[in-house]
Formats: C-alpha cells, structure tokens, sequence
C-alpha cells in the first residue's frame, strides 16, 4: 500500500510539473480538502480547479528535488521539495508582479482514500516568499 500512494503522488507532482490541471484533479476526491499556505481551508475538486486556474494565471512554478515519504499503511504521506517560480500577475494582497523569480523550499502533507488523495495541506516560508519578490 505505500508503494501505492507514492505513485499516486508522483503522479500528481508529474500532472503539476506538466501544467495539467485534470491530471491533478482526476487523483483527487470528490470532497478533496485543500489547506492553503497561510490561507483559508477550501473542500471540494471544483474549488481545487478554481484554485489551479487562479494559480496558473498568477503564477510559473516546477518543482524538483521531490521526495514522498509514506506512512506504513498507505493512508498518509508528506512531500518535500523545491518550487522555482516566477510571479506572473499581481494577487490580491501580495506585492506587485513583475515577472519576479524565486526559488522557495516547500512541503506537503496528504491524506488517501480509496486510492485518491482527501487532503493536500501545503507549507512554504511567505516571508522567504515576499523577500525574494522585492517585497518591502
């Protein structure tokens, strides 16, 4: 079961590196719970789609270096990684886009059901984040 669940999220890591939204989504379930960086919780594969759309307008973003640890019955896993960005277009709230770059260490934590992923709780240093794009 542990070497299920890593596939899974090397799929869904694949699907993002991609830019395939459906990819992402079709590994999630219907009532995904996504805990958003320093931000609201939000449940549901629509308001996951709305997410991604906002992202991808927003946003560049690869990840590398990922490495997926499991639990030993499969129903939980964490990610590490590295995000190399670039900040497309201003977010409300957040300083000015001008194309910015920026390289940020991240991780994850997800809960599997049924062969899907039920929740994607994402972590990042904002205040990394906000030096990098030439917050004051």
């Amino acid at each position: 079961m542990p070497t299920a669940t890593k596939t899974l999220i090397d799929s869904y890591y694949a699907a993002f590196n991609a830019g395939q939204s459906q990819a992402m989504l079709d590994v999630l379930t219907t009532d995904v719970v996504h805990d958003i960086n320093q931000g609201a919780r939000e449940i549901g594969r629509e308001k996951f789609a709305r997410f991604l759309d906002h992202m991808n307008i927003a946003y560049r973003e690869r990840l590398t270096d990922i490495v997926v640890m499991t639990s030993a019955d499969g129903s939980r896993a964490a990610a590490e990684f590295v995000v190399h960005g670039e900040y497309l277009r201003t977010d409300p709230g957040l300083p000015a886009a001008h194309g910015q770059r920026y390289v940020l260490p991240a991780g994850a934590f997800f809960e599997i059901r049924d062969g899907l992923i039920a929740r994607v709780s994402n972590y990042y240093n904002l205040e990394d984040w906000l030096k990098q794009v030439g917050a004051t």
